[in-house]
């Protein structure tokens, strides 16, 4: 498998470049903010690993330096941006959170409306998440420790794998053994639709359901790390809430997290140096996750 491995940055003065920090607006400057600290991390990159024939059907893969006995656990990232926007390479700071917790981490990329329509971009999820399953004795990582997670849009791909496995067959792929998701700020339980471009994303009517990953928990679904800011004006924290509340009544285990001060992107802005002290999401994951 050809990989490409990332150039290093020389370290300069970038913790005076970053006066904002990381607020509630996902600005491409707010990206920059965290992912120019994140250029020094302990970890090696492979960039623009193919796992489908389209452009966007890309994904990274973050390696923790040093030597490991055992095979490390492997985490699955998807972004955000309300299955319209957004793009890995915005999430560099995520990739060397985790990869500098010891976890092997994958970012991928997919493809967005209106290029593809619901299931167009859980099919490219699912395909990233088999092809990192399939990869995992070539990065050293423990196969049964496969770990899906996304913030926002991205939570809700995460979730809807782990929760319906038609996704990995209906692409003829084998299910992987998915060991828990991680869902910062995700969209769970979001109808009824509320725009014109979700409707036809996500349309006919008649499947408006079939979107909704809370329709779909049931006894025996994975563990799951559910994080919530509840200032979230994006995605209303219900969804979180009562996905935890389904599991819950299905008797499946879920540590759900609410912070009363964060916003939608808060959850996943704390993994970046220049935010990590707002919330101790990176100390819930690796609570969640265990050692590496």
């Amino acid at each position: 498998m050809p990989a490409v491995p990332d150039s290093r940055m020389s370290r300069r003065s970038v913790i005076t470049a970053i006066a904002a920090l990381i607020t509630s607006a996902c600005s491409r400057l707010v990206f920059v903010a965290a992912n120019v600290p994140a250029s020094f991390g302990h970890y090696t990159r492979l960039y623009d690993l193919a796992y489908g024939p389209d452009p966007r059907q890309r994904l990274d893969v973050y390696l923790p330096e040093g030597a490991s006995a055992l095979p490390r656990p492997m985490i699955v990232f998807f972004h955000g941006g309300r299955w319209t926007v957004g793009n890995k390479d915005e999430y560099r700071f995520v990739g060397a959170a985790l990869a500098g917790a010891g976890y092997v981490t994958v970012v991928a990329g997919y493809r967005r409306y209106p290029q593809v329509k619901f299931r167009g971009f859980m099919d490219d999820a699912a395909r990233a998440a088999c092809w990192a399953s399939a990869h995992t004795a070539e990065f050293h990582a423990d196969p049964q420790r496969l770990y899906l997670m996304g913030h926002s849009s991205g939570a809700h791909m995460a979730a809807m794998l782990a929760l319906n496995h038609a996704y990995f067959t209906d692409t003829g792929n084998a299910v992987p053994h998915i060991a828990g998701v991680i869902g910062l700020s995700g969209a769970y339980d979001f109808l009824p639709l509320d725009s014109a471009d979700l409707e036809d994303m996500f349309g006919p009517p008649s499947r408006y359901e079939d979107s909704q990953p809370i329709h779909f928990v049931r006894a025996g679904s994975p563990p799951m790390l559910l994080v919530v800011g509840l200032k979230d004006h994006t995605v209303a924290p219900k969804n979180t809430i009562n996905l935890a509340a389904a599991l819950r009544a299905h008797g499946d285990a879920v540590t759900l997290e609410e912070f009363p001060e964060l916003d939608h992107a808060d959850t996943v802005a704390a993994l970046s140096i220049p935010a990590r002290g707002r919330a101790p999401v990176l100390a819930d994951i690796e609570a969640f996750v265990g050692p590496a």
